[in-house]
């Protein structure tokens, strides 16, 4: 079984979604996401490559809410999570 290693920004950019979503819209939504997340992971640990490879070598992308996506690679025995992208966010993914 593979294991879910978060990389020190994509756990920035999932508690930064989370807090926005606290602010701006309500604590129901924040749970919704949450939810969204554990339900994704679960589904990666049991098929990893499930989700399609993105532009970025390597790379797959988990589409979580309409505006959040998950970026993701795989590696031996380790899934690595990149990012939580907001689509709202404006540079490149890979250097923000």
């Amino acid at each position: 079984m593979l294991s879910v290693n978060w990389s020190e920004i994509s756990q920035k950019d999932y508690n930064k979604n989370i807090d926005y979503l606290l602010s701006e819209w309500s604590e129901k939504v924040a749970k919704k996401f949450i939810k969204e997340v554990e339900r994704t992971l679960n589904l990666l640990v049991k098929n990893p490559k499930m989700y399609p490879l993105s532009d970025y070598e390597g790379i797959r992308k988990a589409v979580i809410t309409k505006q959040i996506t998950l970026y993701y690679k795989i590696e031996k025995d380790n899934i690595i999570l990149i990012r939580f992208w907001n689509s709202y966010q404006n540079s490149d993914f890979m250097t923000d």
